[in-house]
């Protein structure tokens, strides 16, 4: 094998190793490069281990067998080719969004990478400029946003490594009101909701798909056991059913809804369906769109008060009739 051949075996081998609490046997680096083309034999994979750890900061975890391999926690990120100034910026302006949204844990493994990013921005005056790009730009979110809760770093990490190689999990779960319990799932993805993690996965030998908090698992183990979810899951269709929208009834409504013209107003530049009406009434709109018939909808309605009113479908109608008048009940309002 020429030096060349050798010097991109090793660089595919140190791309491929995970960092710390996540870990790698060399069978598995072995299946990596023979997936690439290279023809080599797990003894070799350790030799070549050994020696770039003598260089690298490297971990061998060998209180069991196999071996697993990862980068020490604090290892320092380095990439070929270097990260560019316009990559750099778009990393550490996804840092800031991501900050109110993913847990302390998840963005401390993301360290190195937002470090280079910044040490990549402040060499040179030009390219400095493009960092304070970071302060002329913002976003706003459109909901009362809420903190996340605490997730376990060691969990999160096992969970994502299931999904990826597609394996069980045993994990220690708290539902809501309940004990902790034992469980054998079948991992399917991975769904953020506002501030909150799920997991959508199958338990046991049953197919009815259950969602998991993320932090209600207290810890999880990987088994050697291939995953196995309902015949022909697409997480993405399964989203887009009105699972994570809490769906009533998976056939769509029409309402029509009158609302107070101001209120509406924004809906004529961002519709709430492909086929809305928004039909003028004086003081007032009235607005027709087909939707799905779930509780975010109900939510979505909630937060205009007494700016809107629900005139079709009756059912919902009858709902919101039923809603004012537990208003006036908790408030003590006379009618």
């Amino acid at each position: 094998m020429s030096k060349k051949d050798t010097l991109l075996r090793q660089w595919l081998l140190l791309k491929s190793i995970p960092r710390h609490p996540r870990k790698i046997t060399a069978k598995e680096l072995e299946e990596i490069l023979k997936n690439e083309g290279y023809k080599i034999h797990k003894r070799s994979v350790e030799r070549n281990l050994h020696e770039l750890s003598a260089v690298w900061p490297m971990l061998s975890d060998e209180r069991s067998r196999p071996y697993g391999w990862s980068w020490q926690p604090d290892a320092p990120l380095f990439s070929l080719p270097g990260m560019s100034p316009v990559q750099a910026l778009a990393l550490t302006l996804a840092r800031n969004h991501l900050a109110s949204l993913l847990p302390a844990g998840m963005l401390e493994t993301l360290g190195p990478y937002f470090d280079h990013a910044n040490t990549v921005l402040l060499t040179g005056e030009g390219i400095k400029n493009m960092a304070d790009w970071r302060e002329k730009v913002a976003i706003v979110s459109s909901n009362q946003e809420l903190v996340p809760p605490q997730y376990d770093e060691n969990v999160v990490a096992t969970v994502h490594s299931a999904l990826f190689s597609e394996k069980q999990l045993e994990i220690d779960y708290i539902g809501r009101g309940v004990e902790q319990k034992t469980h054998v799932i079948h991992p399917l993805g991975l769904v953020q909701r506002g501030a909150v993690i799920y997991l959508v996965a199958t338990m046991y030998t049953y197919e009815d798909i259950r969602i998991l908090a993320l932090h209600r698992i207290v810890s999880a183990t990987i088994l050697d056991k291939a995953a196995k979810g309902p015949k022909n899951f697409r997480l993405s269709e399964y989203i887009a059913k009105g699972s994570f929208g809490f769906t009533e009834n998976d056939e769509p409504i029409r309402i029509s809804v009158r609302f107070e013209a101001d209120s509406a107003e924004h809906l004529r530049e961002t519709p709430l369906s492909r086929d809305q009406e928004i039909i003028e009434e004086g003081q007032t709109v009235r607005l027709k769109a087909t939707v799905p018939n779930s509780q975010q909808l109900r939510w979505w309605l909630r937060s205009f008060g007494a700016q809107i009113e629900v005139l079709e479908p009756e059912s919902l109608r009858n709902e919101f009739v039923e809603m004012a008048g537990a208003f006036k009940s908790v408030y003590k309002l006379q009618g």
